[in-house]
């Protein structure tokens, strides 16, 4: 027998599929498509496809599904095939849970496979049986990411961007809310509610905020929580609540800043953006000095 796998990038049953193909006597190609990961207390779905390329009939094709430690149940439990002519194929699929309670991890879903050739078209030969075993990984619970990115610092009387992320890795979501809350000695620019009937397995969506600080200098710096939480309805109707906390570092603003946008503060005034910048970066005004005079000595020279 020889053994051949392929990742899938199809989803089967909320889940992401991989795909194994097994090469049997007789030129017997069995392909069986199983779900990478099951929640604990789910259903999924196992495709199993067989053809016949070899010269001969086959007959009596069965698979049959069992688990050690009875954590996974197959419904049907068998799949029986009377016969596959030369050339023939099959396609079956099987529903598969896992047992409420059952610890994370890798359990296994074990194939019993035979198949009877008929020699010439005429006479059966003795079965032939090879076990399979399927592993699939048990999760607890279904995965929903929050992510909130944000500067690490911020400084008074400007404003900076804010962004928030939800993923669920393994279900639809839906009736999703998501909270964004701030001090209140910082404002913030934008909705700070947002719903979503629905969010798609493996999809992101995000949001783009504003934080808008208080004009009042600060002497100290001190840390300013950004907390995001998510409600929303999982695959089986239970609500559920995520949330996460960015802590912001509010720090005086020194001479010289540079903002998001490329906008320079000196002092208390504050220059238009004319250049584009990814971070917030504080550079001292004696350091901007040097890098002008050095542009500036720099195209005397290539004159």
């Amino acid at each position: 027998m020889v053994l051949v796998v392929a990742i899938a990038l199809g989803p089967v049953s909320g889940a992401f599929a991989q795909t194994v193909n097994y090469t049997m006597e007789g030129g017997m190609e069995v392909e069986i498509t199983h779900p990478d990961q099951v929640i604990s207390g789910r259903e999924a779905s196992i495709s199993i496809l067989v053809k016949n390329n070899g010269w001969e009939d086959k007959q009596d094709i069965s698979f049959g599904f069992s688990s050690q430690d009875g954590k996974l149940s197959a419904s049907p439990d068998e799949i029986i095939i009377k016969k596959l002519s030369q050339g023939g194929s099959h396609g079956s699929s099987i529903d598969v849970s896992v047992a409420d309670g059952t610890s994370p991890g890798v359990n296994f879903l074990n194939v019993r496979y035979s198949q009877v050739l008929v020699a010439n078209n005429e006479i059966p030969q003795p079965a032939i049986f090879h076990d399979v075993a399927i592993p699939i990984t048990i999760k607890a619970e279904p995965d929903v990411t929050v992510y909130a990115s944000a500067p690490e610092s911020i400084f008074a009387g400007a404003e900076f961007p804010v962004k928030v992320s939800i993923t669920s890795h393994d279900v639809d979501i839906r009736d999703v809310s998501v909270r964004i809350i701030l001090p209140d000695d910082v404002g913030f620019r934008g909705e700070t509610l947002h719903t979503f009937s629905t969010i798609k397995r493996g999809e992101p969506v995000t949001i783009s905020s504003r934080i808008i600080t208080q004009a009042e200098e600060i002497n100290s710096e001190y840390r300013v929580p950004l907390k995001v939480d998510v409600i929303y309805t999982d695959d089986v109707g239970e609500e559920k609540t995520d949330s996460e906390t960015a802590m912001l570092v509010l720090r005086p603003r020194i001479f010289m800043e540079l903002t998001t946008e490329g906008g320079i503060w000196i002092g208390n005034f504050f220059i238009a953006p004319y250049i584009s910048l990814g971070t917030i970066i504080g550079i001292p005004a004696g350091a901007l000095l040097t890098l002008l005079i050095r542009r500036k000595t720099s195209r005397q020279n290539t004159k």
